[in-house]
């Protein structure tokens, strides 16, 4: 059974939310501050993981003639992070992925996003790559060009992006889910139950609904501030409020009963309460939620594009202005 307090990669990959924070103010103010010396933040990556930085869109003399385009806010980085966070999941659903693979996907996704800004490298493609690199490392062996082309995205894009990615874990992919520490925990419980044929099959259930839990809890900040076992145990509480199969409090003290562990059942308690309200403040936002932040991500990332938008907002103003006009039967310009 997976320990519920530690794990090898603990150190390295869990955070404080304070250190957490820190980490997502630093990459975003570093987008922020390429976009203002460049005019954009796209950066380009060779297939080698190298990076293009961009170039200037306009002479620095010019600069106060140019409307720069507006950063995303760290909160809007959330957002969008989140919003890719659950098309993983959508994805790894549409090819019938076991939940495993859609963790560890989500897993590299979140480390990527703890070193870079969505300004900065498109959250669509990193979400693809991170995919298909969980492909690879589960032993899911689905090509670039089969996923592609089943989600109808260049597959270079996914090929591109995986060295960057590579080398933003650190070359370290090994991921701990959640979901293989619920299945320890519910042989644990047959055992504490002394479960009979009725029994096992509510524990089938109970696990079941906890995997459900824990695909909600991979969508938060949880993952990079709890290690799996906690995870785990949290998802069980939960699933456990709906199915009763255990007295959880009185299995929780016979679970830390076996820990050596400096701390307290209560800060155990805390963190499963940590991680529940995180779950239950999450927000999956909608693909219109998004507009305006992806319209934000876009110009940022193509200030081309936000020029483009201007002038067919404007073109579709005159047009406008130029039907109420006839409308009325006045010559165009009378309206000015």
């Amino acid at each position: 059974m997976s320990d519920f307090q530690t794990s090898t990669h603990r150190s390295k990959w869990i955070f404080t939310p304070h250190d957490l924070l820190v980490k997502y103010q630093v990459s975003n103010q570093r987008a922020v501050r390429t976009l203002h010396q460049y005019g954009t933040t796209r950066m380009e990556v060779d297939i080698d993981g190298s990076l293009s930085y961009p170039e200037p869109q306009f002479d620095i003399t010019q600069a106060e003639k140019h409307s720069f385009p507006k950063p995303l806010s760290t909160e809007e980085e959330q957002l969008m992070r989140v919003f890719y966070e659950h098309k993983i999941q959508e994805v790894c659903g549409a090819f019938g992925f076991p939940h495993k693979i859609q963790a560890t996907a989500i897993t590299y996704f979140k480390r990527f996003y703890l070193q870079w800004s969505v300004m900065e490298h498109h959250p669509k493609h990193i979400m693809l790559t991170c995919v298909y690199m969980s492909c690879k490392v589960e032993e899911n062996h689905v090509s670039a060009e089969e996923l592609g082309k089943g989600i109808q995205q260049d597959h270079q894009v996914i090929l591109n992006n995986e060295m960057i990615v590579l080398q933003s874990l650190g070359f370290d992919l090994i991921v701990y889910a959640p979901y293989r520490s619920i299945e320890g925990f519910i042989y644990d419980m047959e055992d504490f139950c002394r479960a009979k044929d009725d029994t096992l099959q509510i524990l089938k259930d109970l696990q079941e609904r906890a995997k459900l839990e824990v695909d909600k809890t991979m969508l938060t900040d949880a993952p990079l501030l709890f290690p799996p076992g906690q995870l785990a145990l949290a998802a069980l509480r939960k699933a456990n409020d709906v199915h009763t199969v255990v007295d959880f409090p009185r299995y929780l003290e016979h679970v830390y009963s076996r820990q050596h562990s400096n701390h307290n059942i209560s800060e155990l308690i805390e963190c499963l309460n940590a991680i529940d309200y995180s779950v239950m403040k999450l927000k999956i936002p909608t693909a219109k939620d998004m507009r305006h932040t992806d319209r934000k991500l876009k110009s940022c990332l193509d200030p081309s594009s936000q020029e483009d938008s201007k002038k067919r907002e404007k073109k579709s103003k005159h047009k406008s202005r130029k039907s109420s006009s006839t409308a009325h039967g006045m010559p165009t310009n009378a309206t000015s």
